[in-house]
This record gives C-alpha cells, sequence and structure tokens, in this order.
C-alpha cells in the first residue's frame, strides 16, 4: 500500500512517523523548509510517552507531483488551506485511492451522503472544489492526538491517541477497514463509529471554546478553566454548539456536559491548543471550521448563539491581523 502525509506538520507528522517505523506501507511525505530537510536528513522524530520513534519516509518531498500515484493520502493541513489542493490531491490518488482528512471543526465533505442537504458548505469549501472533485472519496477522522512540533523534523506527543475514522455514509466499507487496521497495526488506535458527524460534534466541544478562547486570550486549556469568567464564556459557546447540533439532528445534550468538559483540564505539561500554536506561529486559523459553519447551521436553523456571535467576529480579525502581517 502506498500512503501519502500531505502537511506532515504536528498531526501529519505523529501519522508519518508511526506508519513509516512500523513498515506497514511505503510512506511518503510532503512538507516544506527546514521541516523537509531534517526529514531528509534523519527522519521524522515523535517523542511520545517516554519513546522516541524514528520515522524514515521513502519520499519526502515539498512537490506532491514528483510522488507515484498513492492508495491513500492523509490530508493533514489546516482546513482554510485544504481547498486549494483539491486538485492536488485527486492527482495523486489511484483510481480506487482514497483521501482521509484528520481536520478539527466541522468539515467540508458533511453534505455528502446526506438526504436532506446537498452541496458544498461555502464557508469551508468556497468554490465548491473539494465537494467536486473528492466528495466520493473522502474518508473523515476525528482527532484525539495532542501534538506539537518544537523543531525541525521532531514532534511531541503528550495525551491520547485515538482516531475516529469514518465513511461520510456511515457505511463500514473495505476501504475504511483497510486504513482503520493499518493505524492500529502501526500503533496509532483507530475506531470506526456508528455515525462520523456525531463523532465531528463532540470533539468540537473542545474545540470551539478551548482553541478559539485560547487563540485570543493565549492562554491554555487550564489557565482558562480557573478565570470564572472565561471558563464561563466557554461553557456558554459549547451549550450553543450543542444547541445548534440538536436542532440540525445531532442532540448529544444528555450525553455532554458542559461544565464538566471545562472544568477538567489540570496542570502540567500539554501541548498548547492547536489554534494557539497557530497564533504563536503568525499562522492563519480554523475560524470557519471552528465557529463559522456552526453561526451559519445556527442560522438555517433559527437558534440564537449570542455568544458566538461575539466570539466569531473577534477570531475573524485576529486571523485577518495575522494573514495581514505575514
Amino acid at each position: 500500500m502506498k500512503v501519502c502525509v500531505l502537511g506532515a506538520g504536528a498531526v501529519g507528522g505523529h501519522i508519518a512517523a508511526r506508519l513509516s517505523a512500523a513498515n506497514h506501507a511505503e510512506v511518503s511525505v510532503v512538507a516544506r523548509g527546514e521541516h523537509l530537510e531534517s526529514i531528509r536528513k534523519r527522519g521524522i522524530i515523535l517523542k511520545s510517552g517516554g519513546e522516541e520513534i524514528v520515522g524514515k519516509p521513502a519520499a519526502a518531498t515539498d512537490d506532491p507531483a514528483s510522488l507515484p500515484k498513492q492508495d491513500v493520502v492523509f490530508v493533514t493541513l489546516k482546513a482554510h488551506s485544504v481547498p486549494a489542493l483539491a486538485s492536488t490531491v485527486e492527482q495523486l490518488l489511484n483510481p480506487d485511492g482514497v483521501a482521509v482528512f484528520p481536520l478539527n471543526g466541522l468539515t467540508w465533505w458533511w453534505n455528502q451522503a446526506r438526504t436532506t442537504a446537498k452541496g458544498p458548505l461555502r464557508l469551508l469549501d468556497p468554490e465548491g472544489s473539494l465537494w467536486s472533485r473528492l466528495r466520493e472519496r473522502a474518508l473523515g477522522c476525528v482527532i484525539y492526538s495532542p501534538n506539537e512540533v518544537v523543531s525541525p523534523g521532531v514532534v511531541v506527543h503528550i495525551g491520547a491517541n485515538r482516531w475516529v475514522i469514518g465513511e461520510p455514509s456511515d457505511e463500514k466499507t473495505p476501504r475504511l477497514q483497510a486504513v482503520v487496521d493499518l493505524f492500529n497495526k502501526s500503533g496509532l488506535t483507530a475506531e470506526i463509529p456508528a455515525d462520523i458527524r456525531a463523532e465531528v460534534w463532540r470533539k468540537l466541544m473542545n474545540n470551539a471554546s478551548g482553541n478559539t478562547l485560547a487563540a485570543l486570550t493565549r492562554l491554555g486549556h487550564y489557565e482558562l478553566s480557573i478565570d470564572a469568567d472565561l471558563k464561563g464564556l466557554g461553557i456558554n459557546i459549547m451549550r450553543e454548539t450543542l444547541e445548534v447540533a440538536a436542532a440540525i439532528g445531532w442532540d448529544l445534550r444528555k450525553d455532554i456536559d458542559p461544565e464538566k468538559i471545562a472544568s477538567r483540564a489540570t496542570p502540567g505539561p500539554t501541548s498548547p491548543p492547536s489554534m494557539l500554536q497557530d497564533v504563536l506561529r503568525g499562522r492563519g486559523l480554523e475560524v470557519e471550521a471552528h465557529l463559522g459553519q456552526t453561526q451559519a447551521f445556527a442560522r438555517e436553523a433559527g437558534v440564537k448563539v449570542p455568544t458566538i456571535d461575539v466570539v466569531l467576529p473577534l477570531l475573524r480579525g485576529l486571523d485577518r491581523t495575522i494573514r495581514g502581517a505575514r
């Protein structure tokens, strides 16, 4: 099996390190700059649970067109960067190949295989390029795996190592099973959910509040949890997100306790929230995936989201400032 990790940063680096070290597939990576040069020289070094895993990909490049056709492409870029690469991913894939999207937040393939909604989500796929090229070749992936690139070619992983992978149709297909099996025999704990969209909403309960408030305040999860005002703001965001999810068909209000989530952070070593990492590195933010599309769903369903209505413009403003500085 030929496998490509397109964007071998924090999450992609973790995947690429374990897959290439396990050697159950021929692994290629696409990266840039000093990170790429380090991977070429030393491989990808993953530090996890006191263990150091060194994966040496079969190929490392900044030019996806230089790679042969792939059976699986893991697209591990930020959500706002993915639409521009729809054609690149399509051209990388074998005729029967599949693209896996380990993305945070609501995702561009949302309406695929649904009978009650059609077409692309324009906040997440503005030109519909992903929808037109890849919707039938996509697997969703919800990540529970905090990672950070601490130096070129070196990824530190602290915490969970859980990967929930599913078809947009929620069917258990051979291509899905093949990816899950590859993960599990390579040290990546993967599972197939009954409802991949429900899992997206579950993960979003953390990211919609924790990631966005961390980006705006530059505080980590624990610092947010011990500030009464910020904690309250986070709880409101989660409650509003739950109301939106319920209004469009995924009622998780009995399963998820926002107050408990907001209080469970503990002091000690952990990776900074991914959106805070982006702020600190001057990178664009996944605003629409975390909050923008939720607000859009709220408007469609007639659900009021007053906290999101305040936080979202602030986050969009921060994103414009970062992009302008670049």
